[in-house]
């Protein structure tokens, strides 16, 4: 009985160092986060990101490639993560099962699966993979992904909806706070905005399919944009 005993309060302890709820933001400093620290602060206890206008063209931000603040604690593979976002102008998103690459004028260069959002009406909720195989889902798709014969290019076959494109964007505060959930687990994702799943998508390109890799924040190349993100949870699955 003794041993049956231990046995059971080694894997209840072992369940719990290797599951659970791990801290990715402070709310007061970048504490545990790497990146251009020209662009990225914390303001009122949100990580924020500015770009302001290029001197020579207003209309342009000064950032002239998508850079990221990259949270260098851990790395993710099954997990949910939720957080809050608002956004003036651009794009953003936050980047999950991915790497690094070699770094830019203006800070870290990312590739992996993106969470992604927009100030406009057409990409918040997709599901994209920057600088790898493009959007695997587009807003309100169930889709699954298939090894292109060029073991490069994927076959994205759509398998069904999971909501009205329109009724998800409609949900969308602008320039406001609205809520965000990712879940991954195994080859298969799922994103919320605001309570509505935005997709779900099974990831079948074994070859090409991040399964672990770093959590990251971006800002867009583009106009002059604000992005600002609080309120993480990240839950380990495993």
């Amino acid at each position: 009985m003794k041993s049956l005993l231990s046995l059971a309060v080694f894997a209840s302890l072992a369940l719990t160092a290797s599951a659970g709820e791990i801290e990715v933001f402070n709310g007061k400093d970048l504490t545990g986060w790497e990146g251009n620290k020209d662009p990225w602060s914390v303001k009122d206890g949100a990580i924020t990101g500015i770009t302001p206008p290029d001197p020579a063209d207003p209309k342009k931000g000064i950032i002239k490639h998508n850079t990221f603040l990259v949270w260098k604690a851990g790395k993710v593979s099954d997990f949910t993560l939720t957080f809050q976002y608002r956004i003036e102008k651009g794009n953003s998103g936050v980047q999950y099962r991915s790497k690094e690459l070699t770094p830019g004028d203006f800070g870290p260069i990312i590739s992996g699966y993106q969470a992604d959002f927009e100030a406009g009406t057409t990409y918040s909720g997709i599901l994209y993979e920057e600088r790898g195989r493009g959007i695997l889902a587009k807003r309100g798709e169930k889709t699954v992904i298939k090894p292109g014969p060029d073991g490069k290019k994927p076959v994205v076959e759509q398998a069904g909806t999971v909501g009205d494109s329109a009724a998800i964007q409609a949900s969308i505060k602008s320039e406001d706070w609205n809520d965000y959930k990712i879940v991954a687990i195994g080859n298969h994702v799922q994103h919320f905005i605001n309570g509505m799943q935005t997709i779900d998508v099974t990831d079948e390109d074994a070859a090409n399919a991040p399964k672990e890799g770093l959590l990251a924040l971006q800002i867009h190349a583009g106009p002059p944009m604000k992005v600002q993100f609080k309120s993480f949870k990240l839950t380990t699955l495993k």
